[in-house]
């Protein structure tokens, strides 16, 4: 069940046990931590620890060896559907953005008709809004081709914009970014932890936002 705009309701994520096995050997073991609005977990380590595994878990886009990633109203839901049924479990992947190592650009496609692929996809959004965010208004009708490597990234952090979801998992979000460009992404998270959303980064720099906790895993 997808959260249309951040906000609408408090919701928490939580992590119990969480245990992953990459190529036959443990990555990390029995971890746990919970995420509510306005929350940002920095998770860091060095290469090979899990950072990226985690998300990956927490997208639902692996299974844990152990473990389970359960998002839920963190307080009370409007009334129950129709015939007094409760409300059916959030959806982690409707709920959630995921921005991994590559930036999901179809380079034969502008700037604009990318952004657009994601808006019709996922629905409601405002390209213009989201390009001025990220500073680039005069490249959308450029290719995604002839983009730079940090102009290409700060496209794929305005899909982040053009539609609305609670939970934000960034993977080395500041790959390719220059200073201003970080600082910039530094503004477009604090935004969304003050409209009431979650975010968790796995990075080996520090943020341009100081995270409200962080969680190390060991090394490889």
């Amino acid at each position: 069940m997808p959260v249309p705009r951040t906000g609408c309701f408090a919701m928490r994520l939580t992590a119990a046990g969480l245990s992953a096995v990459r190529g036959g050997r443990p990555v990390f073991a029995d971890l746990s931590f919970t995420l509510s609005p306005g929350e940002l977990l920095a998770v860091t380590g060095p290469n090979g620890a899990g950072k990226s595994t985690l998300l990956r878990l927490v997208a639902g886009l692996l299974r844990p060896s152990a473990g389970s990633v359960t998002l839920e109203f963190s307080s009370d839901p409007p009334a129950p559907d129709r015939g007094g049924r409760e409300q059916e479990p959030l959806s982690i992947g409707e709920n959630a953005h995921y921005l991994g190592h590559l930036d999901a650009l179809k380079p034969a496609l502008t700037v604009r008709q990318n952004l657009d692929f994601w808006r019709r996809l996922w629905g409601g959004g405002d390209i213009e809004a989201a390009l001025e965010a990220v500073g680039l208004e005069p490249l959308g009708d450029l290719h995604a081709s002839v983009l730079s490597a940090g102009q290409r990234r700060r496209v794929a952090l305005a899909r982040l914009l053009v539609a609305q979801r609670p939970l934000w998992l960034l993977d080395e979000p500041l790959t390719a970014l220059d200073a201003a460009a970080e600082a910039g992404l530094g503004r477009l998270i604090a935004d969304h932890l003050a409209g009431g959303g979650m975010a968790i980064a796995a990075t080996h720099r520090g943020l341009p936002v100081k995270p409200t906790a962080t969680l190390a895993l060991g090394a490889a």
